[in-house]
């Protein structure tokens, strides 16, 4: 059974920092292209970052360069997302996804994807 179980997610001061982590099971994970997305309340759910298999990386937003970083290691199953100097707006339950053809900023083209962690960032 293929599980994707996201963690680290936390309430937070703005300008601080969280380490978000994927950890994929029943699947192979090198081959998977890995992505995050975040759902505010109220509002739609919306692509984040996507790594691919080779460790290329995309942004969605311009306003998360620089302060996201998204990375993958292999031999842990593991997806990561470095968030630094959080601010109020990047409060949302964030998610994780993996699909073996190609990156997508489509939550619904994602084969496997995970329930979510909350974070929290207060001003």
């Amino acid at each position: 059974q293929v599980q994707v179980v996201e963690s680290g997610g936390d309430l937070v001061q703005a300008g601080g920092s969280l380490r978000l982590s994927c950890t994929a099971s029943g699947l192979r994970f090198d081959a998977q292209y890995m992505a995050w997305f975040r759902q505010a309340p109220g509002k739609g759910r919306e692509a984040v970052s996507c790594i691919k298999r080779d460790g290329t990386v995309i942004y969605y937003k311009d306003s998360l360069k620089g302060r996201f970083t998204i990375s993958r290691d292999n031999a842990k199953n593991t997806m990561y997302l470095q968030m630094n100097n959080l601010k109020p707006e990047d409060s949302a339950t964030y998610h994780c996804a993996a699909r073996l053809m190609h990156c997508s900023d489509r939550w619904d083209f994602f084969t496997y994807r995970g329930q979510g962690t909350q974070v929290s960032v207060s001003s």
